[in-house]
């Protein structure tokens, strides 16, 4: 019954996204594509490309299922006979570089024995922004929608997984510079007495209809931004980090490529242009500069955010 609820919580939130980020452009529409893995189960993958606000996105749902390989084993540290994979992920890319990417991910795992018995399985997900420019009260937005929904549950997740997400997109051979600002991050979540599965898949439906309501303000407030091309310049650079987190750190990509998965559906999550320049160094001081330091020292966004603002309003009261 749970994968069966799973794969319907994961289609409608397909759809509800879709239609939200359609109307959000105003011009493209998704295209779909239903794709069949020949190990087992298949998926729907959904594009929009060369719209108004939105260069290239995907928003793809897979119901997969297969035997557990040798390269498995080694390669994702994976032990059992079959295994079960169901979730949806999306990217979307902006043309507007004050306009930031979205990544959202919510998967549900199932190991078996040799007889089908269920012999490990867990929750995964989270959601994270990656702004090419700062505007510190999206921040506090974005952070703020997943603080109230984690609240809802446990009081100490957004602590908890707002770390995890900080410390997991993460580009190690740059200096542990962070691919964006973060979000909510978890894995491996595994149903016990206080947190029985009905909780975990409360708890990442609640995180997966927020979605709209987290990056949709964002939008709607900053589509209509003027942009030269120095910021698009700056927009490619950081999608160039972007893309070096994806294809050598990220563990879904790995798992998808690994698992013989469809590549087109995997590698969506790659932006249409992208620079990669030698040593590329924003000037010390500028708005470049100032997204640059929050990707190497990671934020309270709303803690600290407040504090800046209390301190903002004594300065303008003073002068």
């Amino acid at each position: 019954m749970i994968k069966k609820n799973w794969i319907s919580f994961i289609n409608q939130l397909q759809n509800d996204v879709c239609k939200a980020l359609e109307a959000a452009d105003g011009k493209a529409k998704f295209f779909e594509e239903k794709w069949e893995r020949a190990g087992g189960g298949g998926g729907v993958t959904r594009i929009i490309s060369n719209g108004n606000v939105f260069e290239k996105g995907g928003v793809n749902t897979s119901v997969v299922f297969g035997k557990v390989t040798d390269t498995m084993r080694r390669q994702l540290n994976m032990d059992g006979n079959e295994w079960f994979a169901c979730g949806l992920s999306l990217v979307i890319h902006p043309i507007n570089p004050f306009v930031p990417t979205v990544h959202c991910n919510y998967r549900y795992f199932e190991l078996y024995d040799v007889d089908g018995n269920i012999i490990d399985r867990w929750f995964g997900g989270g959601t994270d922004l990656t702004p090419y420019y700062l505007f510190e009260e999206d921040a506090k937005h974005f952070h703020q929608t997943y603080k109230d929904v984690c609240d809802q549950f446990d009081k100490d997740f957004y602590q908890t997984m707002k770390k995890e997400c900080d410390d997991y997109f993460v580009n190690h051979h740059r200096n542990n510079e962070r691919r964006g600002i973060g979000g909510i991050f978890y894995d491996h979540q595994k149903p016990n007495e206080k947190q029985d599965i009905d909780f975990w898949f409360n708890f990442a439906k609640a995180c997966g209809y927020v979605f709209t309501d987290a990056y949709i303000p964002i939008v709607e407030k900053r589509k209509q931004t003027a942009f030269t091309e120095q910021h698009k310049h700056w927009q490619e650079i950081r999608r160039g980090r972007y893309v070096e987190f994806n294809l050598i750190h990220d563990r879904g990509t790995l798992f998808g490529l690994k698992s013989d998965g469809r590549t087109e559906s995997i590698l969506m999550s790659l932006p249409q242009t992208v620079r990669f320049e030698y040593n590329y160094q924003p000037k010390v001081g500028s708005d470049e500069d100032k997204l640059l330091q929050v990707c190497l020292h990671p934020k309270d966004w709303i803690n600290d955010y407040n504090e800046d603002a209390n301190e903002w309003a004594k300065r303008a009261n003073v002068c």
